[in-house]
């Protein structure tokens, strides 16, 4: 049984984890919005096509990466945890941000559409996550999973 134990996690480890966190919470905010006048509507990540697929890996790369610091007994993967939480977390941002490109904005007059603040929230936490990733995955010391080991 794994035990919860908060001072396990270094700062970079919570960051990353809140992250996904936020990335969560992102996926309820609005990601697409239309705007004419004083009517104006919206949908959630969710709703947005395959964005929602990239804002799921950041949360599993965040989720992995908690039940690894806690001990869990997670099933063995030919890579270890630091090429695992970055790939997941890579991929994910790369997803989203590429869902942002393909999204229609633009506008007219009094009429406008396009990418709203969950969607850029997403963005940034995959960002920040990527980066904190590639950290714990230097430090780990682990080769890319392309690279041949020398014996």
């Amino acid at each position: 049984m794994a035990q919860f134990d908060m001072n396990k996690l270094d700062r970079p480890d919570r960051i990353v984890i809140g992250m996904g966190l936020l990335t969560l919470i992102c996926l309820f905010l609005p990601w697409y919005g239309v705007s004419s006048g004083i009517y104006s509507a919206s949908v959630s990540g969710f709703s947005t096509g395959y964005g929602w697929f990239g804002a799921i890996l950041i949360i599993a790369a965040a989720v992995y990466l908690t039940a690894l610091r806690f001990g869990s007994n997670m099933p063995k993967i030919s890579y270890g945890p630091g090429v695992t939480v970055l790939g997941l977390s890579l991929i994910g941002t790369i997803i989203v941000a590429i869902r942002w490109l393909t999204i229609p904005k633009g506008g007219f007059a009094n009429y406008s559409y396009g990418p709203e603040y969950g969607m850029y929230l997403v963005i940034l936490a995959g960002i920040v996550q990527v980066i904190l990733a590639f950290r714990l995955f230097k430090a780990s010391g682990e080769s890319v999973p392309w690279e041949k080991k020398v014996s």
